[in-house]
């Protein structure tokens, strides 16, 4: 199973709120290859840690993240941007999910997110909690 890590998770981590201890499990156990990042998320984490004059946490995020294989990256190409529509509109989904739900649809990935808008739709969203504890039972 593979996943796509939705920017609410890493930022959570980032930025070390209630739940980054959550995200932080995650990352430790979850093996290479199987967490993937948008590259919406990648700009959108970008431009909030900047704003914030978190230049460093993000080129740190950048370099352990990505540049080290780590995180793949994932995206929607052109084509696919009526495929975001029609699921923002089916599922009432603002742009930002609208692209997370067709990259995961695009790439086969389980969405993991902490935002509850993907409960309304059909792929649903797993948290880091039950992601660890998925791993923790495959043999």
């Amino acid at each position: 199973m593979k996943y796509l890590l939705d920017t609410n998770i890493l930022l959570e981590g980032l930025l070390l709120q209630a739940r980054a201890e959550e995200v932080r499990e995650l990352l430790l156990h979850a093996p290479p290859h199987t967490l993937c990042l948008s590259d919406f998320s990648l700009h959108t984490i970008g431009l909030i840690l900047t704003r914030a004059n978190l230049h460093h946490v993000f080129l740190e995020f950048v370099e352990d993240m990505l540049l080290s294989g780590y995180l793949p990256h994932v995206s929607v190409p052109p084509e696919s941007m009526s495929d975001l529509v029609k699921y923002q509109t089916q599922f009432h989904l603002d742009f930002d999910d609208a692209y997370q739900y067709t990259a995961a649809a695009l790439n086969q990935l389980e969405i993991v997110s902490f935002d509850t808008d993907f409960d309304r739709t059909d792929k649903g969203r797993k948290t880091p909690k039950t992601v660890i504890h998925e791993m923790s039972e495959v043999p």
